[in-house]
């Protein structure tokens, strides 16, 4: 993998932002009711493709199915479910998500639209395409459906991301070999970063941290961006990894009406009890659209976690199971 020139797929497998004011003012995507689907779905912006608002997050929650058949029963009733859009990473127990779902991809595949990401360790080009021919391996599949940048973080990593010989090169490779059928980038660091990156660069897709606490000024700064340019644009961190929940702060069904009422198309929910699985597909077949002034209150609501929660994000790692 360290030669330069372009690798073709059957190679490469054989190897193996506007105002404040304004944001608020946004409408959510229209709910398509499909008739064959379980769940709502949303056009994945210029993707085209139809996926259910309610997305199988398949990090650190996912993880805490123990033993591994528990895990394994629970992705597919969500899969049964009508939750179709899965999303994982290499980073999730360094292998260990992408084994687990592997397991179920190697008789569902077909059925689901699969995400996968390329870690931080991997920001040049060769890097990340051995990091994903193993993706590909753990997966028991021969093309993702939506692969990511892990984690995005200041201007010096986006600088790494852009470089000539950076991982952006291999997403661009990947995509037209379609062993990516689109590519993306994900943060919870940095909305003003995330913004340049979506107008700098030809991406398809981004995965973005939001909820009414408005930490990092993703859904200010990034989430117009990525409107202006029409791409498909994934919520994740509904409630701040747990830090909106609770007494003077909020139930997790309210915060997913607030995430689904933005103009979004999916939100990635991790889900460690088949319970929650059960409660959030009720959430997404009984949604209706936060009014605005609902939205307001929320926001003044949890106001106050916001440094708490840029606080937590600056050292968060996507990888570890707290």
């Amino acid at each position: 993998m360290a030669k330069k020139e372009t690798l073709s797929r059957r190679d490469f497998l054989g190897k193996s932002g506007l105002a404040l004011g304004a944001v608020a003012a946004l409408p959510a995507l229209p709910v398509a009711a499909a008739a064959d689907a379980k769940l709502p779905h949303r056009v994945l912006g210029r993707t085209g493709v139809s996926v259910p608002i309610l997305a199988f997050g398949c990090g650190s929650r996912f993880l805490m199915y123990e033993p591994e058949e528990a895990g394994l029963a629970a992705l597919n009733r969500a899969i049964d479910m009508g939750i179709t859009y899965l999303d994982t990473a290499i980073d999730y127990g360094d292998g260990k998500s992408e084994t687990r779902v592997g397991m179920v991809m190697k008789t569902r595949r077909k059925e689901v639209f699969l995400a996968t990401k390329i870690p931080g360790r991997a920001r040049t080009r060769d890097a990340a395409l051995k990091e994903v021919e193993a993706s590909l391996k753990r997966l028991q599949t021969d093309h993702v459906d939506l692969l990511h940048i892990h984690s995005l973080g200041d201007e010096a990593d986006l600088a790494k991301i852009e470089a000539p010989d950076g991982v952006l090169k291999a997403l661009y490779e990947l995509r037209g070999q379609k062993t990516a059928r689109f590519i993306g980038m994900t943060s919870h660091t940095d909305g003003a970063v995330m913004a340049k990156a979506v107008e700098r660069n030809d991406l398809d897709c981004v995965q973005m941290a939001m909820n009414p606490a408005r930490a990092n000024r993703f859904e200010d700064l990034a989430l117009p961006a990525a409107k202006a340019k029409n791409l498909g644009v994934i919520l994740m961190k509904v409630t701040g990894q747990e830090h909106l929940l609770g007494a003077g702060k909020a139930e997790a069904a309210p915060l997913l009406r607030y995430a689904w009422s933005l103009p979004v198309s999916a939100v990635v929910c991790g889900m460690p009890k088949p319970e929650f699985v059960e409660a959030n597909v009720a959430s997404a077949r009984g949604f209706t659209s936060m009014p605005p002034a609902e939205m307001d209150r929320l926001r003044e609501r949890l106001a106050g976690e916001r440094v708490v929660l840029e606080q937590f994000f600056a050292r968060h790692h996507d990888c570890r199971m707290a």
